[in-house]
């Protein structure tokens, strides 16, 4: 990843999400058997369609899965810098409350992909005895990966100033993704990609990352730390070794705090941080099934 400072700040105001944004608003939802329903969190300036493989495998063994987008993902960037990390958890909170209403006698499970798996971890903090289980892929506490920059360390510098409005890290190689042939079609469109370029965000995410949203990451962790302990929901965590952008110690700390009394770390040995679209997704998705069904019989 590389910084890019961009001077303009833009007024939101005069911005109107993309036609894409709305045909995207709800994420996707995919009808199962009666084995209970997923919710999938994509990640933070990620799209629910890095979440559709997984979903579909999922579907396949028999769950009802539903994908929303968080809040503000789709719209233009100069409306994504000013979220906060309460509105994402509301879109994930507001999915759980429909299906309590819908389908309450079904089990639910949350599973989120890096910071979509702290707010996976909050929605069972909130509600323990309704989510059966929790199962976290590549959870982001902190940027400690390989492929990270040495100026990361600069960063709180701006997480309380007007600066971080300003800044932007450029997506580079290799995208969180060790599959050659999909990371190849990342690069065509990341290399070129201009900051308000939204145009296949829904497919691709945005190619630019707002520094003004890796504070309120920042503050996201800085709450869930202090939760962590009290969370007894069973958890799985699933990350690669060779993660370029969090290292392995993140759901070690996740593990070592919560005090679920079921409680599973897997390792994978051939994927980088976007695990549930790269090589080994098929045993994502069978881990988070094998999981699912041992907590609930």
């Amino acid at each position: 990843m590389a910084v890019k400072f961009q001077i303009h700040v833009g007024r939101r105001n005069h911005l109107r999400a993309s036609p894409d944004s709305a045909t995207h608003e709800n994420g996707f939802s995919l009808s199962g058997r009666h084995l209970g329903t997923v919710i999938l969190v994509h990640g933070l300036t990620g799209t629910p369609h890095e979440m559709r493989g997984i979903g579909q495998l999922l579907n396949r063994k028999g769950y009802t899965v539903i994908c929303p987008r968080l809040a503000h993902h789709g719209e233009p960037i100069e409306m994504l810098k000013h979220m906060k990390w309460q509105e994402c958890y509301q879109s994930v909170r507001t999915v759980f409350l429909d299906i309590q209403r819908t389908a309450p006698a079904r089990p639910v499970f949350a599973s989120g992909l890096s910071m979509g798996a702290l707010l996976a971890l909050l929605l069972a903090d909130e509600f323990p005895n309704q989510i059966a289980g929790v199962s976290c892929l590549s959870p982001t506490l902190f940027y400690d990966g390989w492929n990270m920059p040495w100026s990361k360390h600069l960063l709180p510098l701006g997480y309380y100033t007007p600066l971080k409005y300003w800044f932007y890290f450029k997506e580079e190689p290799p995208y969180g993704i060790k599959n050659a042939a999909i990371r190849q079609r990342l690069h065509r469109y990341y290399k070129d990609a201009k900051l308000e370029d939204i145009e296949q965000v829904g497919q691709y995410g945005y190619p630019f990352f707002p520094v003004s949203l890796l504070s309120e990451l920042h503050f996201l962790v800085k709450h869930l730390t202090k939760r962590l302990p009290t969370i007894t929901t069973p958890v799985q965590l699933i990350q690669a070794e060779e993660d370029d952008m969090t290292s392995i110690k993140n759901s070690q700390f996740i593990y070592d705090r919560i005090r679920s009394n079921i409680k599973e770390l897997f390792l994978l040995k051939n994927s980088y941080h976007i695990i549930t679209v790269d090589q080994e997704r098929d045993l994502v998705a069978q881990k988070m099934a094998e999981f699912f069904h041992r907590v609930t019989t």
